[in-house]
């Protein structure tokens, strides 16, 4: 079996960028016996959700059974496995290409909403239960990470064999110059994790998704909703 997953370049500013550090971390840990491709996208909007962009040129030359997109999101202080992404762009600030799409669709003539496939509730408990904190959250918001999730299930809707989704991370421990011991992984800890809790939790999350794919793991029937 082969598995895709994503990262993000740098954006707003910021001189790293959480996704790409935690996927680059993933690879050079990566024991097998599937093959990892791993790759780090552009914020481009054009670049994530056209055909020749490079998130759909890597599913054409991959072909993965498990395809994981990777996004940063600044403040959050959990793994968050997204369930659903919109077909909107609606960018609060340019993209790394200078585009600033307002009120646009992500896919001309696409559904307003695409669902993950990957086992959303199962991979979230799997992180928590390695003390971790992770939930199934429900807005991947309106920039180039809810473009990229919407233009890999969009894509992937033809080959229904395929378990994909999307991750949002926080901050890295070391890029903000904290320590563990007031991360995240305290209760009421500060919105980062350490590098390597969040190569740990993409690889509970793509380990999850193959069990599924193997036909070894039903996702779980159990709420995972929220009231607002």
């Amino acid at each position: 079996m082969k598995v895709l997953v994503t990262g993000f370049e740098p954006f707003g500013g910021d001189a790293v960028n959480a996704s790409a550090e935690a996927v680059e971390a993933l690879a050079a840990r990566w024991a097998g016996p599937e093959e990892l491709v791993t790759a780090v996208l552009p914020v481009v909007f054009d670049q994530v959700r056209s055909a020749d962009g490079l998130l759909l040129r890597l599913l054409d030359d991959h072909a993965p059974d498990v395809a994981v997109a990777v996004g940063l999101a600044a403040g959050i202080t959990q793994v968050r496995v997204e369930r659903v992404a919109v077909n909107l762009m609606d960018a609060g600030i340019p993209d790394n290409g200078g585009a600033q799409p307002i009120d646009a669709p992500v896919a001309d003539g696409g559904p307003a909403a695409r669902f993950a496939t990957l086992p959303v509730k199962a991979a979230a408990a799997a992180v928590r239960a390695a003390g971790i904190p992770a939930g199934v959250t429900y807005s991947a918001g309106t920039y180039v990470c809810n473009a990229s999730f919407y233009a890999l299930q969009h894509a992937l809707a033809e080959r229904p064999g395929v378990l994909s989704g999307f991750v949002h991370v926080p901050r890295t421990t070391e890029e903000v110059g904290g320590e563990a011991a007031t991360s995240a992984l305290s209760d009421g800890g500060e919105p980062h994790l350490p590098l390597e809790a969040l190569a740990d939790a993409l690889e509970i999350v793509v380990r999850t998704a193959l069990a599924a794919a193997r036909g070894e793991l039903v996702e779980q029937a159990e709420t995972a909703g929220t009231l607002h």
